[in-house]
């Protein structure tokens, strides 16, 4: 079975091989950790990083435009993006629409050229499906993370989008149809390129309880979500949704909505909570902590939390996957327990 009829299965409940599991390291690691050491744990897990090659001397990322130290970058709607540390996303400083004084001669980007945060090179994505395929692994494409509620809150401010909603701003209806007249030039570009899954990554929820209310959400975001959902399911391409946070109070509307496969947060969500409420209706992609056991417990204590969310809510029907995202501050040790943890949960169910 290829890599891409096992993450099919484990989505449609469809009896997969293995539970799909996704380590990421982020790209600040490489300038905190010792490399060597990350070199050693990518190739003693190679179902993990089945692809992985040593390299010679220091690992030098690609750094995201907006993930460069003390580099601003201005983003294509006019949003400033900084940070202070190479590889850790910015966060956006100015707000092009901090008023609505200039919404008037305010553009959409092309979509030919740009996702709304980097550049776009279709051709070469083009290639990439192509590779994608005659590999058997999985073509996955999508939105920029951040693509609508994070969108409009990156271009009028958080407080501004709040008042905005709760005053029923006519402005705020003509910019929302802008971005989403803009997400769905995305969307039908990649949706002809016939891929497997399309993605809608944007963070909705905050350590306890969404950024907006139900009520919002329901009123100005979902139904945004659903008609940009809607072509791809229709084409019957699976439809990915992630969000960090406390999102409990919009997850039936997020299912309501379309979404095939649910990545949110495990101890945030409540192992429990994820098992009562979603395992079995939705694929859960787990995103395993990064808060606390991963991060100051011990490598015994990370493969029982592991262990536990597989027993709770894996199934060998399928619709469980799990990825985890390596980033600073956590001991290396940790770090190599998680992935032996995943490579040995990964066949629970086998």
């Amino acid at each position: 079975m290829t890599k891409r009829d096992n993450l099919i299965r484990a989505i449609r409940f469809e009896t997969p091989e293995y539970i799909p599991m996704e380590f990421v390291v982020n790209d600040a690691c490489w300038h905190h950790f010792d490399n060597e050491q990350l070199y050693d744990l990518l190739e003693a897990h190679p179902h993990l990083f089945p692809d992985f090659k040593r390299p010679k001397g220091r690992y030098k990322p690609d750094y995201l435009v907006n993930a460069l130290a003390d580099k601003p970058y201005t983003d294509p709607w006019g949003c400033v993006w900084k940070t202070a540390d190479n590889g850790i996303t910015g966060s956006v400083h100015i707000h092009p629409l901090d008023t609505w004084d200039n919404f008037k001669d305010y553009r959409t980007p092309d979509p030919a050229v740009t996702d709304g945060t980097y550049s776009i090179d279709w051709d070469q994505i083009v290639q990439n499906v192509r590779e994608k395929r005659a590999k058997g692994d999985p073509v996955t494409g999508g939105l920029p993370h951040g693509h609508t509620f994070l969108r409009i809150q990156d271009i009028r401010g958080y407080e501004n989008f709040i008042f905005d909603m709760v005053d029923e701003r006519k402005e705020l209806l003509e910019l929302l149809d802008m971005v989403e007249n803009f997400n769905r030039g995305i969307i039908e570009r990649w949706i002809k390129l016939e891929p497997d899954v399309i993605t809608f990554p944007e963070d909705l929820g905050m350590q306890i309880g969404p950024m907006l209310s139900p009520d919002q959400f329901v009123k100005y975001i979902k139904p945004c979500y659903q008609r940009l959902m809607e072509p791809v399911r229709n084409n019957g391409i699976l439809v990915h949704m992630h969000s960090d946070g406390d999102i409990r109070t919009l997850a039936e509307d997020l299912i309501d909505g379309g979404v095939d496969a649910l990545n949110l947060q495990d101890l945030v969500n409540g192992i429990d909570w994820i098992a009562d409420n979603l395992a079995g209706r939705v694929c859960v992609d787990l995103d395993i902590d990064r808060q606390d056991i991963t991060f100051s417990g011990t490598p015994a204590q990370i493969d029982s939390l592991v262990r536990e969310e597989v027993e709770k809510i894996g199934s060998k029907k399928g619709g469980l996957m799990m990825i985890y995202g390596l980033y600073p501050g956590v001991p290396i040790e940790n770090a190599s327990a998680l992935m032996d943890a995943m490579e040995k949960y990964s066949y629970f169910y086998s």
